[in-house]
């Protein structure tokens, strides 16, 4: 709880959507405040595929759409940060692009965006810094840029090359 109150909000690996709940209900349980800034409203403005899915439960939703949900309790915390586990994990590729498109929209709102991520190309896209770890410790920390278009450099932390092509 005083995570949350710091600002602080996450979205977890697996999601972990009621399978029972509605999308709608899984809003309004996650609902502050009317005057906040991010509402249910604005929610279903930025996410309107949970609009038109409002009424089903979280077990007839897809994985995008899950991770949707995800992010959208999150956001309804109205959080100066969000650290997200895995979340382009288990998405297709039309749903990664679509799910990098929303982080960066978030980092243009002012949220802060703390990513632990496989997907180079997610963690690169939406990122200025990243910081690589190797056996639980922190190997390097560079700008995005410079790991992305660096094969070398992907090599040597990541083990792969062409990782972005």
């Amino acid at each position: 709880m005083q995570v949350a109150r710091r600002g602080i909000a996450i979205v977890p690996q697996g999601r972990r959507v009621f399978p029972s709940l509605s999308v709608d209900e899984h809003i309004k349980l996650a609902s502050r405040s009317k005057k906040a800034a991010w509402t249910p409203e604005r929610i279903y403005d930025t996410f309107p595929r949970l609009a038109e899915r409002r009424s089903n439960g979280g077990a007839q939703l897809s994985g995008g759409e899950q991770q949707m949900l995800a992010i959208a309790r999150a956001l309804l915390r109205n959080p100066r940060l969000i650290i997200m586990d895995e979340p382009s994990e288990g998405l297709a590729p039309v749903i990664v692009d679509q799910l990098i498109d929303i982080l960066k929209r978030l980092t243009l709102d002012k949220i802060g965006l703390l990513l632990i991520e496989q997907n180079l190309r997610v963690a690169t896209s939406v990122s200025d810094t990243v910081a690589v770890m190797l056996g639980g410790r922190i190997a390097a920390t560079l700008p995005s840029a410079k790991l992305s278009a660096d094969e070398a450099l992907q090599r040597r932390y990541l083990g792969v090359s062409s990782a972005l092509h």
